[in-house]
């Protein structure tokens, strides 16, 4: 009988030791900022609560935005009154939303994680931003080309960023929209492909290691064998976050010599100003422009096209959509 009640003491205490690393697990997972998919795919929540978001604009911002202001989670104000601004200074802004990652490979995110919405709202978002006079560069459509055409990833597996090959997809097709803008630039540049492995940020979010990613990149140097610096009495601004910055600025960044900046200065023949920053590109990356014009006088005088380049969900996700002015 001592046995028995023994036996059952000791079951019950697996039962209740099971129970709580399942609770654990799932706590986990729910807290996670990261949702693993198929074939070691990784993407970021916050894109797919973007996807999932619905109407983010007018009205329906103040439900959809993160943004702890509810009269700065609307995107639209901030970006047609910078459209406007640069305009007075006769400078064209190309707007380049960077398509996201869960939607250019959707066949890799879990079912569930999948909403009727998933990113059906962006066409129509974009057609409001033109009819406002914003010009917008989406990519999507490019990329969903590529994607069926071409056996190489537009984006890391284990990171939020476009890969090597992706972001000289975009760095192409955005120097066609550049071209007719400025005056034929005469740098020679040339470009080598090489492989180098990566610790992605969403592996490094989910904390528990593995291996590391390889990916291709183009690395682009002059005759000298230097990389493009930025320069900022270039007639281009490529302004934004992280992706602007990601194989450009080293460390977390991976490499130099081989980002946005860099693939546009060898399709353009001539060096581009850069000012990127390592969190949102819709407020702080203003802000970093407004500085670097307060400090440096008549920086617009030779300014013909600003390139702002960020994550698509930073239309819901970002800490707020500010309007700026572009100079003291």
């Amino acid at each position: 009988m001592k046995m028995e009640r023994h036996r059952c003491c000791g079951i019950f205490f697996l039962v209740v030791v099971g129970f709580f690393f399942w609770v654990s697990g799932a706590a986990a997972t729910a807290s996670s900022p990261v949702v693993s998919g198929q074939q070691g795919w990784l993407f970021l929540k916050q894109e797919l609560r973007f996807l999932n978001s619905g109407p983010f604009w007018g009205e329906q911002a103040k439900h959809a935005g993160r943004a702890k202001r509810v009269d700065a989670r609307d995107p639209t104000p901030a970006i047609v009154a910078f459209n406007q601004a640069l305009a007075e200074k006769g400078v064209t802004l190309l707007l380049v939303p960077v398509p996201p990652k869960a939607l250019i490979y959707s066949e890799y995110v879990p079912e569930a994680d999948r909403g009727k919405a998933w990113g059906e709202n962006l066409d129509q978002y974009y057609t409001i931003l033109r009819d406002k006079g914003v010009r917008v560069l989406d990519l999507r459509q490019t990329f969903f080309s590529l994607k069926k055409s071409q056996d190489k990833p537009l984006y890391c597996r284990e990171d939020t960023h476009w890969s090597g090959y992706g972001v000289t997809v975009a760095a192409d097709r955005i120097a066609r929209e550049v071209e007719p803008l400025i005056a034929q630039g005469k740098k020679k540049y040339l470009k080598k492909w090489r492989h180098i492995q990566i610790s992605g940020d969403l592996r490094q979010m989910l904390g528990n290691g593995g291996g590391q990613e390889t990916i291709a990149i183009r690395e682009i140097v002059d005759d000298n064998g230097r990389m493009p610096e930025s320069d900022p009495s270039s007639p281009v601004l490529v302004l934004g976050d992280s992706h602007v910055l990601v194989f450009h600025d080293g460390g977390d960044m991976f490499a130099r010599g081989a980002g946005l900046s860099d693939q546009l200065a060898f399709s353009l023949a001539g060096p581009v100003d850069v000012i990127g920053v390592r969190g949102s590109g819709a407020t702080p990356a203003r802000l970093s422009l407004y500085r670097r014009a307060q400090r440096t006088g008549g920086y617009w005088s030779g300014k013909k096209v600003v390139i702002w380049c960020f994550a698509a969900r930073e239309f819901t996700e970002s800490d707020g959509w500010r309007v700026l002015p572009i100079e003291p």
